[in-house]
């Protein structure tokens, strides 16, 4: 064989991967068709338990070099009232960063290329190879180069939600859901921001956060029931939404547009089985969903930690595929699950009722940007034992200034 693992898709998922089984030691090739570094659609945020990653990782200094800036306080506007707190530590983080994707990528790239993988860009993935039922390489080519074949032990799709790999094996799909929501965003410069901004609207959730070179990204998500009539005239719907999320139209419009605004509707909802004789999924291409909870990242760090101890394993004579599949998916359905509640964009009461309850009780508001920011899963907290003890402490607290205010 000429590697133990070819990775298809260098990109988060896909880079870090190969990174993490090069460091144990495996003959490791990953492959892209572009060149890095490169931008691509993208909900930007690395939330804190991916942070943590990074830092244990050894890569979150260059993240900050490069000056990607920290964000550990967050103002999440639902309307009628508003949450302001901290992030929840997780495993020594406590901030969430927002990088450029041509940034974070290249980043990943150079670490996989610096822990001893075998690096090709602009190569084109053409076909799998098979022998006997089990896929056993990849045959492709670089740009203008003659098509060759190059074996491994495991091929391995991280080339993202529309994966040729797992297209080729005939990954089974499950817990599919419909598309629920279309995503806009862009950059500003001269719209500073002390902390991130959610602004959560019946119809619509705003994201504001700092990214690197001083500019400000504001990302924007509506029901794609609306993706026809807002495609029609994108800045002018752009600019209404953010006109409903309190100032913030009138400090885009004082601010400087600096790049085109990135619309997409593709946001599917989707497991895929994501391993079988010779290959394995990773990242979008094993599960992705709605960008409104801006997880994608953080998923695609975490599952590629997993994939790469499952396949040191695996590659041992360790049968550890099936453990990896049962881990990602108990990992990521409460998040899931979360997600696409949210891309429905219809809070109800309550949702609402919660957010006022919690509102002037800072553990609260730390626990709830806990589930934000994915350091605690969901149902730990949006749950009906939640419910009951936060509307209990809020009567209790209701009846107690109740009965200082009768003995004065």
């Amino acid at each position: 064989m000429d590697y133990d693992v070819i990775v298809v898709g260098a990109r988060v998922a896909g880079a870090t991967t190969a990174m993490l089984l090069a460091r144990r030691g495996l003959r490791v090739l990953v492959v892209d068709r572009v060149a890095f570094p490169s931008d691509t659609i993208s909900s930007h945020q690395i939330q804190v338990p991916g942070v943590a990653r990074l830092r244990r990782w050894g890569l979150l200094e260059a993240m900050r070099a490069a000056g990607t800036p920290p964000t550990r306080r967050l103002r999440f506007d639902a309307g009628e009232v508003v949450l302001d707190g901290s992030f929840p530590p997780f495993e020594g983080a406590d901030a969430l960063y927002s990088p450029r994707r041509t940034l974070l990528d290249a980043v990943l790239v150079d670490a996989a290329r610096s822990a001893g993988a075998d690096v090709r860009e602009n190569f084109r993935v053409e076909e799998l190879v098979w022998s006997e039922g089990r896929v056993v390489g990849v045959r492709g080519r670089e740009r203008l180069g003659a098509s060759v074949a190059l074996r491994a032990r495991i091929v391995v799709g991280a080339d993202g939600k529309n994966s040729f790999v797992a297209s080729a094996v005939g990954a089974r799909t499950y817990r599919q859901r419909p598309v629920r929501a279309f995503a806009c965003y862009t950059y500003f410069s001269g719209l500073p921001v002390t902390a991130g901004e959610v602004y959560r609207r019946r119809g619509r959730l705003v994201a504001v956060f700092p990214t690197n070179d001083d500019l400000t990204m504001v990302y924007l998500s509506e029901p794609l029931s609306g993706f026809e009539v807002f495609r029609r005239d994108i800045e002018k719907h752009y600019l209404a939404a953010l006109d409903g999320c309190g100032d913030l139209g009138g400090r885009a419009r004082e601010a400087r547009r600096e790049e085109r605004l990135r619309t997409t509707p593709d946001q599917p909802n989707r497991f895929r089985r994501p391993y079988g004789p010779g290959w394995a999924l990773v990242g979008d291409a094993g599960v992705v969903m709605d960008s409104v909870s801006a997880q994608g990242i953080t998923n695609a760090l975490r599952d590629a930690d997993l994939l790469a101890e499952a396949l040191s394993a695996e590659l041992d004579g360790v049968p550890s595929l099936a453990a990896y599949h049962r881990r990602r998916d108990r990992a990521v359905r409460p998040m899931y699950d979360h997600t696409v509640g949210l891309a429905g964009h219809s809070p109800g009461i309550a949702e609402r009722l919660l957010y006022a309850a919690v509102a002037d009780r800072p553990a609260e508001v730390t626990r709830f940007l806990g589930v934000f920011s994915g350091a605690l899963p969901p149902d730990s907290y949006l749950n009906p034992a939640t419910m009951l003890r936060v509307f209990g402490g809020v009567t209790r607290t209701r009846g107690a200034r109740r009965r200082r205010t009768r003995a004065a």
